[in-house]
C-alpha cells in the first residue's frame, strides 16, 4: 500500500514538472517573439507612410501637369525621390519644398545644410537658402514654372521633359539625368518608383466616383471589380490596410 502510495506521488509530481516546464517554454517562445516585434522593424510601415504621401499629392500633381503639359508621374516621383516621401525636414511642414529649389518663394526662403561641388570634384558642406511655400500644391506650381523656363545658361534645358518632347515617362526622366540632377541612376530610380506604385496612373484625365463597400469587401476585392491596383485604392482613401468596413465611402479615380 505504501509503494503505492509513492508510486502515485511519483506520477503526480512527474506530471506537474511536466507542466511547469511546458509553461515555461511558452513563456519562452512568448517572449521571444514580443522580442522580435519590438527589435525588428515594420516592413508595412514604411509603405503606409510612402502611399499616404502620394496620396496627399496625387492629384494635385494630376492638376498642375495637365495645365503645364508635364507627366504627373514624373512629378509624383521626383517629389517622393527628393522629400524622402514628405519626411524630409525641407519637404515636410511648414517648408513643403519638395523638390529641393533653391532661393526664395514670395520672399520667404529656409537655410538648410547642402552639400556643394566647388567644380572640381570637391565636396563640402555649407548652408544655403531653400525656397519656403505655404503648400505643396504652391512647391509643384513653382516646379513647373522652373522646368518650363530653365536656367540662366540655358532656357531649354528642361524642354524634353515635357509631354510634347517627351513620348512616354521614360524620356522625361531620361531628360531630367544630368540636367536637375547630377545623378547617373536618376532616371532609374525615378522609373522604379513609378512602377511600384502605378504612379503611371496620374497621367491621365480621370472622373472621381465613390463607391460604397459591400459586406465582406475589402480592397484587394474592389481593385479587381473595377481593375485598379490595390496600392492606388489606399493612396486615393490614405488606408493602411485593405480592410473595409460595410458601406465605407471608396474614393476611385477612373482614367477617361
Amino acid at each position: 500500500m505504501k509503494k503505492r502510495k509513492s508510486w502515485i506521488k511519483w506520477i503526480i509530481g512527474l506530471i506537474i514538472a511536466s507542466i511547469l516546464l511546458a509553461t515555461c517554454a511558452v513563456i519562452a517562445i512568448i517572449q521571444i517573439f514580443d522580442a522580435a516585434k519590438t527589435t525588428l522593424p515594420d516592413p508595412t510601415n514604411q509603405q503606409q507612410v510612402r502611399e499616404k504621401f502620394i496620396g496627399e499629392i496625387g492629384e494635385v500633381a494630376r492638376e498642375v501637369a495637365a495645365e503645364h503639359d508635364l507627366y504627373a508621374s514624373v512629378m509624383i516621383a521626383q517629389a517622393s525621390l527628393e522629400s524622402h516621401f514628405g519626411t524630409s525636414g525641407l519637404g515636410s511642414e511648414p517648408n513643403y519644398n519638395l523638390y529641393g529649389i533653391k532661393g526664395k518663394y514670395d520672399n520667404q526662403s529656409v537655410k538648410m545644410k547642402t552639400q556643394e561641388d566647388d567644380g572640381k570634384g570637391n565636396m563640402s558642406t555649407i548652408k544655403a537658402d531653400f525656397r519656403k511655400y505655404p503648400d505643396y500644391h504652391a512647391s509643384m506650381e513653382d516646379y513647373a514654372a522652373l522646368l518650363a523656363k530653365g536656367t540662366s545658361w540655358n532656357k531649354d534645358i528642361y524642354a524634353d521633359t515635357f509631354k510634347t518632347n517627351a513620348r512616354t515617362y521614360q524620356e522625361a526622366t531620361e531628360a531630367l539625368t544630368g540636367s536637375y540632377a547630377t545623378d547617373s541612376n536618376y532616371a532609374e530610380k525615378l522609373n522604379a518608383l513609378i512602377e511600384q506604385y502605378d504612379l503611371e496612373a496620374y497621367d491621365t484625365s480621370a472622373t472621381k466616383k465613390i463607391v460604397r463597400a459591400k459586406f465582406f469587401d475589402n480592397v484587394e476585392d474592389i481593385a479587381k471589380e473595377y481593375n485598379i491596383s490595390e496600392t492606388l485604392i489606399r493612396q486615393w482613401n490614405h488606408l493602411t490596410t485593405n480592410e473595409l468596413k460595410k458601406e465605407d465611402k471608396v474614393i476611385l479615380y477612373i482614367s477617361q
